[in-house]
């Protein structure tokens, strides 16, 4: 085995068994990692290596970026592409790596607010990757998924207490006004919750909040703006990309599918257009039919 196939394969189970991405997460990084060591070898000519790869220069960078435009990679892929390359740096280089700070391709000016998927997903992989520790990175990437995938405001979700474990298909969600709606959980939203769950390191009783921060209280909001504020800016996204885009997304993307505006409505717990009414009787199978044939995310 190179020392290449060793810190690619190294990579591969860090992604899969600590920080319990889905598999097509870790097939999309490991690839990104294999095209990194590629580019390694015929740019300078050398074997990819931990020191090699610890050596790469914001030029170099850039010039792999280049490549992969080349290839016709679109400014949302070379988004996670470059998230993805500084998670495989981070993982190689350990507690000393230190890597090359560059912006990514910023998303042009007057572009509608909703994030792409892939901009969606590259957020939450940044924030998950840049987190100090693995459970911490488990924490925001579920969070952001809650939004994202479930259309949760940013309350809603950190409202949440360890009372909804375990997760299943659907969700009750207290909204505004302390209004109720039932939100069905696609498999990627229920996994990265189950990764959280699986590494939080504080007691996650029913009565007690789901998310934690750090020493163990309930977890902020501003810290979850704030981490995804930085994420934004090492992927160069508009400032338009906040928590509450993901759930502005989530909708976007469902009408988009095919869903019908009145299934959005009641996942997103508005009042109809023809009235105020907030809906209460829910066809949480019809929902869930609705919500896995539309949303980009449910594979």
């Amino acid at each position: 085995m190179t020392a290449a196939s060793a810190l690619i394969a190294r990579w591969r189970d860090h992604l899969a068994k600590e920080r319990r991405r889905s598999p097509h997460t870790v097939r999309a990084y490991v690839a990104t990692a294999e095209r990194v060591c590629a580019f390694l070898a015929e740019h300078r000519g050398e074997a990819a290596s931990a020191a090699a790869l610890a050596s790469l220069s914001p030029a170099d960078i850039r010039s792999y970026l280049a490549a992969r435009r080349n290839d016709g990679l679109s400014n949302a892929s070379a988004a996670r592409e470059l998230s993805a390359l500084r998670g495989f740096l981070r993982h190689v280089g350990g507690d000393e790596a230190t890597v090359p700070l560059i912006k990514g391709p910023r998303v042009e000016k007057g572009v509608p607010r909703p994030l792409s998927p892939d901009d969606a997903i590259a957020l939450a992989d940044d924030l998950a990757e840049s987190a100090r520790d693995a459970w911490t990175g488990a924490r925001d990437w579920a969070v952001l998924m809650l939004l994202y995938g479930a259309g949760l405001r940013i309350g809603e979700a950190l409202a949440l207490t360890g009372a909804v474990l375990p997760l299943g298909e659907t969700l009750r969600v207290t909204g505004k006004r302390g209004k109720t709606r039932i939100v069905p959980l696609i498999a990627a939203v229920r996994d990265g919750v189950d990764a959280y769950v699986a590494l939080c390191p504080h007691d996650l009783d029913p009565d007690g909040p789901l998310f934690r921060g750090r020493r163990g209280g309930p977890l902020a909001p501003a810290i979850i703006r704030r981490a995804v504020r930085g994420a934004r800016t090492r992927l160069g996204l508009s400032d338009r990309a906040t928590p509450h885009a993901l759930r502005h997304s989530f909708a976007t993307h469902l009408l988009a599918g095919g869903a019908d505006l009145r299934s959005l409505q009641e996942l997103l717990g508005h009042a109809s257009l023809t009235s105020t009414q907030i809906y209460t009787a829910v066809d949480a199978a019809h929902l869930l039919d609705v919500y896995r044939s539309a949303h980009p995310r449910a594979e």
